[in-house]
């Protein structure tokens, strides 16, 4: 793990490098101690907070578990969203007021990568400068806390909810969805519920494709690395526009009505 941080978080093969589960408990601790020193007289008697997303591979789940094991050693409660746009995650993290924010997910990458990008408490991508921090806490001693200041753990079952309200008040009234025809290609990854529902509230009649996550299906010829799947289907549907999303619903791809890429 000589360059644990790539250019978006730490990414690897499930189970090997940063990506084992002693790693990425070594790194939630590495995290937790970072920001439990940022905290100084602005947390207004608050808990340490850290909230968690993914995609949804099925190592998602063990990298969940041990994200939230080093951080309830360190003394940090955790909030589990489950599968929500990376976007999402960023969104929760500032309205919740956490300390900071996780999102797992390898992106467009196959079903047996995962990776760890953090957030700070603003919601944006940390400085390269505080991730080398975090990188070189990892490599020293970090004292745990005592057993009656162990962090606690709790699923949030409103995270895409709250977070489809909040991208319909950022489209602006004038923009209107009514008898628009579009295809969303969700990649079986972490927009298939979100992004259609946001669509469908806004009016627009939602054609969904690669919804149906099993933990190995994501970006498999699907989503944005296979953008033809959604080109095609806007033609066979007579669709006004087609989307693909990547894995982890950061980022898109589009199509005319022709199913034209653009």
């Amino acid at each position: 793990m000589s360059q644990l941080f790539g250019t978006d978080g730490v990414r690897a093969r499930i189970n090997t490098g940063a990506m084992t589960a002693e790693n990425i408990i070594r790194l939630a601790l590495a995290a937790g101690k970072y920001f439990l020193g940022q905290r100084g007289d602005t947390s207004d008697g608050r808990p340490p907070l850290v909230v968690i997303g993914k995609d949804t591979r099925l190592s998602g789940y063990m990298v969940e578990a041990a994200l939230q094991a080093g951080f309830a050693s360190i003394g940090m409660d955790t909030r589990l969203i489950g599968p929500l746009p990376t976007p999402g995650v960023a969104y929760l993290t500032r309205t919740l007021r956490a300390d900071f924010g996780v999102m797992i997910s390898a992106s467009h990458n196959p079903h047996y990568d995962n990776g760890i990008k953090l957030f700070g408490p603003d919601g944006y991508k940390l400085p390269d400068e505080v991730e080398a921090e975090i990188a070189g806490i990892m490599a020293g001693h970090i004292p745990l806390a005592e057993p009656e200041r162990l962090g606690r753990a709790r699923r949030m079952l409103d995270g895409v909810g709250r977070y489809v309200e909040y991208v319909k008040t950022v489209i602006p009234r004038s923009m209107r969805f009514d008898g628009l025809k579009v295809v969303i290609d969700c990649a079986n990854g972490a927009g298939y519920r979100a992004a259609p529902d946001v669509l469908f509230e806004l009016g627009a009649e939602v054609i969904p494709m690669a919804i149906a996550p099993d933990g190995f299906n994501i970006n498999a010829d699907c989503g944005a690395v296979h953008p033809e799947a959604m080109a095609a289907a806007v033609v066979e549907h007579g669709a006004d526009i087609g989307i693909s999303l990547d894995g982890d619903a950061d980022r898109l791809i589009m199509a005319d009505e022709g199913g034209n890429t653009i």
